[in-house]
């Protein structure tokens, strides 16, 4: 792999100040590095190099005449289809939709562009961002680089296949139940869910949030002061704030962090996930942080409910569509979905309430530690055309029993890689805090990262030409 690529975010911008590099020519790196390894992977949609070198030539100029946009000024950049990008369709994953260019760009996207990023291509998601998973009716199946016959997860996969295979540094997905934590721990990077509102996303939904997936902490934390510009059109939006997102040292010693290793609910937790989430705790206690295990803050009642929630929402969404458009929807969504048909609106209200019952568990649950650290997977993968670890629609669920809680309760929750097992595929720790404790998230993470040594110590995916 060329060495331009292995670089961080800081390094880049430093190379670009120096004139040692310039927007263009890394923009030809990460070119080369697509054109090698895409039809592996099957990360990107609307791939475009042509208007990606334009847009790095604008940035070299502005580079040689001092006048940068932003922090990303240069930087090649992916979003999530999910995420609108003006004058381009968002198929939502499906071939059911029908593709209307968008008006404008959804704020995250807003925001890269305004600081100069160069966005090169979005990237791949299920149907409807319903799955932890490559395969959609839409888009091609997209693969784990790390292993290829397995799932990148999702529902961000293509920005994990794409982040995992180098293809640049930053990534942006979106977040409901886990969707850039998940894909991030079974593809060995580091992926940010922060605080809900702190990204603003449009539209908005509850429990729905933008955030980076990169190799390294504070590539994300640096994307975070792009990302984090507040923007009316997002309801639960946070004012603006004049956080130092690049300080990231943190002294632990005297911190109280819950180790949970029960979700409560869902898949049995594999043995080499639960190895290794425990030798980072313990990396944590090292350190002078006193460890305390943790209980589960899901139950089978708050995940049902919100199973039977979303189902009636989504069927809600397609229940007029013309059946030769119904047709066209990935099969296991659809069967998930007419399960929506038959809840009543008193049993979807009973179903949403359990995301005040998840709030209120997770309060109960901080008000006795400073942050939570837990496996954000329960398993080590599972097969690459598989729709989700079960592979069975009547249980869609069983493996978001570590992520979701946080979504709901609204608190900042990061994947960082923590090893790998037997079979070399990565397991992802997550770190969680407070609501509004973003930082501190960040700096846990970075803390854990610097211990281990991050991606200078991991192996690279074993992608071959």
């Amino acid at each position: 792999m060329n060495a331009l690529l292995k670089l961080t975010i800081r390094d880049i911008l430093s190379l670009y100040a120096q004139k040692k590099l310039s927007p263009l020519e890394y923009w030809e790196v990460v070119e080369a590095r697509v054109a090698a390894f895409e039809h592996q992977v099957q990360a990107l949609y609307l791939y475009d190099p042509e208007s990606a070198r334009q847009q790095a030539k604008a940035s070299t100029e502005r580079w040689a005449k001092g006048e940068t946009l932003g922090m990303l000024d240069g930087i090649p950049v992916t979003i999530k289809e999910l995420i609108a990008t003006k004058g381009h369709p968002v198929p939502l994953g499906s071939a059911a939709t029908e593709l209307t260019a968008a008006a404008s760009d959804a704020p995250a996207a807003a925001r890269l562009r305004e600081d100069g990023a160069v966005i090169f291509a979005k990237t791949t998601c299920p149907d409807y961002g319903m799955l932890s998973s490559g395969l959609s009716s839409f888009h091609p199946l997209s693969r784990n680089p790390w292993d290829l016959t397995q799932n990148p997860g999702g529902s961000s996969a293509g920005a994990a296949s794409a982040a995992a295979s180098s293809f640049g540094p930053l990534h942006i997905g979106t977040d409901i139940g886990g969707s850039i934590r998940l894909p991030a721990g079974w593809t060995g990077l580091f992926g940010f869910k922060p605080s809900q509102g702190r990204i603003p996303v449009d539209p908005f939904f509850v429990g729905r949030c933008a955030g980076p997936m990169t190799r390294t902490v504070e590539d994300s934390a640096i994307a975070m002061a792009t990302l984090s510009r507040p923007d009316w059109r997002d309801a639960s939006s946070l004012p603006p704030n004049a956080f130092d997102w690049v300080d990231l040292d943190i002294d632990v010693r005297g911190m109280k962090i819950g180790l949970m290793l029960d979700a409560g609910i869902g898949i049995s937790l594999d043995d080499e996930v639960r190895a290794a989430v425990t030798a980072a705790a313990k990396r944590f206690e090292a350190a002078g942080a006193e460890i305390v295990e943790v209980s589960p803050v899901m139950t089978r009642t708050m995940l049902d409910g919100l199973d039977s929630f979303w189902r009636a929402r989504f069927w809600g969404d397609i229940e007029t569509m013309p059946d030769e458009r119904k047709a066209q929807i990935l099969p296991y969504i659809f069967e998930w979905a007419k399960g929506g048909a038959s809840v009543s609106g008193v049993e979807a209200v009973r179903g949403f309430n359990q995301t005040n019952e998840m709030r209120k568990a997770c309060a109960r649950l901080f008000s006795g530690v400073d942050a939570v650290l837990s496996p954000t997977n329960p398993i080590v993968s599972y097969p690459a055309d598989w729709a989700s670890p079960t592979n069975d629609p009547l249980k869609p669920f069983e493996h978001i029993g570590y992520t979701v809680p946080w979504n709901m309760s609204e608190q900042p929750a990061a994947s960082i890689n923590c090893g790998f097992s037997r079979s070399g595929m990565p397991i992802g720790l997550q770190i969680v805090g407070p609501r509004f404790a973003d930082l501190l998230v960040l700096k846990l993470s970075h803390a854990f990262e610097q211990w281990t040594g991050g991606v200078t110590n991991w192996p690279e995916p074993r992608l071959t030409p």
